[in-house]
């Protein structure tokens, strides 16, 4: 049975990224901050590895990962999936924007990937494993004051190109950028709302072993280039 860990998986996206990997017949862990988020996941799917973790602090990320060593119990990790993150791109004007609030943003995103990705290394390797991050199409276009969102993205994408070439071939990295995606009906119930925008994209994790050994992918998902300022749903 294949094995994966998926960062920030107990609400949106990385909640559906946990339902398909269930229902494919992977076992799953899950790092995330949300307690509540948590238990429901737990409730709802049985025998997920739920573990608070908050992937910004070293020190959590490393006993977390003590925790999944113990659940695979001498096997490797076949997927890690680096998804955790401040969802909300919109920092304010970059003239407001303190440098606190400008490391979360980093923090969140691209120093929690790669606090991830250095303790799952010998684990991918194990296994000749794979990594995904999630970028966002921000990483490349972006909309009004979510400079630091945008920054943390567009860090995530170089990240994953450098870690294909240094890790390769017996890891593979592969990095997905959402476009606007409705994950209202995956957030915990206190937070669950009901879709927007049914028929938006959805996504599937590139751990099939599809990709090249000694490449990396951008797949880019979402809807058409916009103008500055539009805004059309919910974003990765």
């Amino acid at each position: 049975m294949k094995t994966a860990l998926v960062t920030g998986g107990a609400q949106g996206l990385g909640k559906g990224i946990v339902h398909r990997l269930c229902a494919d017949g992977w076992r799953v862990a899950v790092f995330d901050l949300d307690a509540e988020a948590l238990e429901e996941l737990g409730d709802e799917f049985v025998g997920v590895k739920a573990l608070a973790v908050d992937v910004a602090d070293e020190q959590q990320v490393t006993q977390g990962f003590r925790d999944v060593t113990d659940w695979l119990d001498g096997a490797g990790l076949d997927l890690l999936v680096s998804n955790a993150g401040i969802a909300d791109p919109v920092s304010g004007p970059v003239e407001d924007l303190t440098l606190a609030d400008w490391r979360r943003w980093q923090d969140s995103h691209l120093t929690g990937a790669f606090l991830c990705v250095r303790s799952a290394v010998p684990l991918l390797r194990q296994s000749r494993g794979c990594i995904v991050t999630m970028a966002s199409t921000r990483a490349l276009q972006s909309e009004p004051d979510t400079e630091a969102y945008a920054a943390a993205k567009g860090g995530l994408v170089a990240l994953t190109h450098a870690l294909a070439v240094s890790l390769g071939p017996q890891i593979r990295a592969n990095c997905i950028l959402p476009g606007w995606i409705e994950t209202g009906p995956w957030q915990k119930r206190s937070g669950r709302t009901a879709p927007e925008h049914p028929g938006r994209i959805g996504c599937s994790i590139l751990s099939d072993g599809s990709a090249s050994p000694r490449m990396w992918q951008r797949l880019w998902l979402g809807w058409p280039r916009m103008r500055p300022g539009s805004s059309r749903g919910s974003s990765s």
